[in-house]
């Protein structure tokens, strides 16, 4: 089978070929692949810091079951207003009420903070993960 040129899709790729990565192999790349995305949730949190809320909302987590890979989310329990910030719908503004005054409507500008953040290190950090899963399967055997 041909390498892919795409890092991301080699990383699906060897998901795939190993149907289910065993648990020794998991605890190797957990840290490693975190250490590599660690950059986008500091950028993201730089970007939204004209908030009180939305940084400190910010999580990151590693899968190896269904869609293997990191994942970088705002939590709604800690910033609700994150996603309409975000601009998560793709409009470039937004209507929520005036507090103390339901009846009343303002619009408002998105401020997008995480897909900035993750486009600006994209590549290198897709890199850095490759690079992690390719040294520690090699380290267990697979070429």
């Amino acid at each position: 089978m041909a390498e892919p040129s795409d890092p991301s899709q080699a990383i699906r790729q060897l998901a795939k070929q190993l149907d289910g990565i065993p648990k020794d192999l998991r605890q190797k790349l957990r840290p490693a692949l975190r250490a590599a995305a660690e950059p986008v949730v500091q950028d993201a949190r730089g970007r939204a810091s004209w908030s009180t809320r939305i940084p400190r909302a910010i999580s990151m987590s590693v899968r190896f079951s269904r869609d293997p890979g990191v994942l970088i989310r705002v939590r709604r329990s800690v910033a609700p207003h994150g996603r309409a910030y975000e601009g998560i719908t793709g409009a470039s503004d937004f209507v929520h009420p005036v507090f103390g005054h339901r009846d009343r409507e303002v619009a408002e500008s998105t401020r997008p903070y995480l897909e900035p953040a993750v486009r600006a290190a994209a590549d290198n950090v897709l890199a850095k993960a490759a690079g992690v899963v390719d040294q520690v399967a090699r380290e267990q055997g697979f070429r």
